[in-house]
């Protein structure tokens, strides 16, 4: 195996993606060590080596250190690490290095990742680009200032399919599929999440805003299996990625 480049640790989604390529195709790319498949970076989770040989979860790919990255769902990862597949990946990948994998890995790379998201639309609504209720969502809608439309996942349909129809008036997209992404959070969580009571949906005002939300949000939903658009149909909300990427590099530093 090559010798690693180092990492900059830096944010999955500063510069923009070139004119003509898909949001996909403009993030840089990690290899998975479990199955050999390249994706793009904002879809694979991090596992970060600790001094102690400890494996974590490094929900948003910026702690120091050695580290791999992962593309397989929760179901998957512990498949992995109960057949010892993962151990002998990293341990290939390490050379050596001492290696502790605490079996409920899944359960804290889930954690972890819902954290990220659930931090990350904190600081939307401290930053006052998040939008929160029916109505002021609705008209925000109509007047075309939503760039990105969430719900719990307890939402029901009526609500969505509402705030759906209103963003499409407002973008004057009426008769194309773009709608809101159902968030893998119930209205509990979110409400817990935000300080609010009874959170069920939620809408940002602001690209910059949308970008830095899909980015822990795509992460969470496809280590759940449930990935989905998570930038709503809208190219502008999906996150781009700037630097340059040797994609044969697994392990990092």
């Amino acid at each position: 195996m090559r010798n690693p480049h180092n990492e900059p640790l830096s944010s999955d989604i500063t510069g923009s993606k070139p004119a003509g390529t898909s949001a996909k195709e403009a993030q840089p790319e990690r290899k998975c060590v479990l199955t050999g498949r390249h994706d793009a970076r904002g879809e694979l989770v991090r596992l970060a080596l600790s001094p102690d040989g400890d494996v974590l979860p490094d929900a948003l790919a910026r702690a120091p250190g050695r580290g791999a990255w992962i593309g397989v769902t929760e179901a998957e990862l512990a498949a992995a690490v109960a057949n010892g597949k993962l151990r002998g990946a990293l341990a290939r990948g390490f050379k050596g290095a001492p290696l502790s994998i605490p079996a409920d890995l899944p359960a804290r790379t889930r954690a972890a990742l819902t954290r990220a998201l659930t931090d990350r639309l904190g600081m939307e609504l401290k930053a006052g680009t998040m939008l929160l209720g029916t109505e002021r969502i609705a008209q925000g809608a109509r007047a075309g200032a939503v760039k990105w439309l969430a719900h719990a996942s307890d939402a029901g349909t009526d609500g969505p399919n509402k705030l759906a129809q209103a963003w499409r008036v407002g973008e004057e997209a009426e008769g194309t599929g773009l709608k809101g992404v159902i968030l893998p959070l119930d209205r509990a969580a979110l409400s817990v999440a935000l300080g609010r009571d009874n959170v069920v949906h939620l809408a940002l005002a602001d690209a910059a805003a949308a970008k830095r939300v899909a980015v822990p949000l795509q992460r969470l939903l496809h280590f759940l299996g449930s990935a989905q658009d998570t930038a709503t149909d809208r190219a502008n909300a999906a996150p781009a990625a700037c630097e340059d990427i040797d994609t044969k590099d697994v392990f990092v530093r």
